[in-house]
């Protein structure tokens, strides 16, 4: 008697129906974060995420102020 000890299978499992319905959904909310991520303001908080305290202090400003000055005129804070 002969018995078939490994399978190998190259094919892929069907989604199930839940995964087939959300991802359009899924896609969509990926576009958003992508855009989102890459608005300019982002790379203004972080260039100002990595400047050192001190460096702020002898501008004369604090990092409250700053994320102040970023945001004005787009949310109130």
């Amino acid at each position: 008697m002969a018995y078939m000890t490994a399978v190998k299978s190259d094919a892929k499992p069907a989604g199930s129906l839940f995964h087939s319905i959300a991802a359009p959904f899924t896609s969509f909310w990926n576009l958003l974060v992508a855009i989102g991520e890459n608005h300019p303001i982002n790379a203004t908080i972080q260039k100002l995420n990595d400047t050192p305290d001190a460096e702020l202090a002898a501008r004369g400003t604090s990092r409250e102020q700053e994320i102040r000055r970023i945001f004005a005129g787009r949310m109130v804070l």
